[in-house]
């Protein structure tokens, strides 16, 4: 059966302190995450897109502000409006979209199933219509992370501050608004297997106040600003972090506490690992005892 454009609920946990939502590959979307990107600093009333993909699959989310994404499977068009962090569209294969009506301060996810590869995009509309009545198969690019091996052996006991580091993203600057782009293994050393993010979050609050025994993960305000504290049990460093273009890479074994948020920002966060209460360390004295 050919998978349909729909909308699909996502979790929502609701805190005074902020609330959170989290999406897992092939769990709460129907496809590995292999690319993940966002869209922000748009101009109120924006377009962007106007193109299909012969294989990719997408989700997009409206982490902040709204937009409208506009289908087109060559016989008929749809318009969703998306206005919610806790809910996102999936875009099968072969659809044309555009993405118009942009909020002034809007922010959008978009997950995508595939790596990037310029000749998987339809980029004219007659080609478009052409490929839905024959389309045609495409091999995908495989990219690499240069340190993937080094950064893969620290281990929660070996970890320390020193492994953590903020990363420049890719900023793709364009007037219509600005994109930033992670793949797994490319900027990362890890596969994207959940994303989560924090938002209406007051401003000042304080968030976190734990550590991982394996999940790495890559923090990201993609909103707003504010500061990550990072701890090994035997120093502590702290992180502001306030550009949609940078990345503070976190390895397991580190206790971390977020703090001083702005108001209206988003804390964006791509993880390594599908949720696993196990793999949390919640209390700061257990954690002190197992990084002896």
């Amino acid at each position: 059966m050919t998978p349909i454009p729909q909308l699909l609920q996502l979790p929502k946990i609701l805190d005074i302190r902020g609330n959170l939502t989290f999406i897992e590959g092939e769990q709460h979307i129907p496809f590995e995450i292999k690319r993940a990107y966002w869209i922000y600093d748009v101009p109120g009333g924006e377009s962007r897109g106007g193109h299909a993909f012969k294989e990719q699959q997408e989700f997009i989310v409206a982490m902040s502000g709204s937009f409208d994404v506009v289908l087109d499977t060559g016989t008929q068009k749809s318009v969703f409006q998306l206005n919610r962090s806790y809910n996102g569209l999936f875009v099968p294969k072969g659809v044309w979209r555009h993405i118009e009506n942009f909020s002034t301060n809007s922010l959008a996810l978009v997950l995508a199933s595939t790596a990037f590869d310029e000749r998987d995009y339809i980029r004219n509309y007659k080609e478009f219509v052409t490929f839905v009545n024959a389309p045609i198969m495409i091999q995908p690019i495989i990219s690499s992370f240069n340190n993937t091996t080094q950064i893969e052996l620290v281990s929660f006991n070996t970890s320390t501050i020193e492994d953590c580091v903020v990363i420049a993203l890719e900023k793709n600057h364009k007037e219509k608004g600005n994109i930033t782009v992670i793949e797994n293994r490319d900027i990362i050393p890890f596969d994207i297997a959940r994303v989560y993010y924090l938002y209406d979050v007051p401003g000042g609050e304080s968030r976190g106040g734990h550590a991982h025994k394996e999940l790495r993960q890559l923090i990201v305000a993609a909103s707003g600003s504010f500061s990550v504290t990072l701890n090994d049990g035997n120093e502590k460093r702290t992180y502001m972090l306030n550009r949609p273009y940078q990345g503070l890479l976190v390895v397991p074994g580190i206790w971390r506490e977020l703090d001083d948020f702005s108001s209206g920002s988003v804390c964006l966060v791509l993880a390594s690992n599908h949720y696993c209460e196990e793999d949390y360390i919640r209390d700061y004295d257990e954690f002190i005892e197992l990084k002896k």
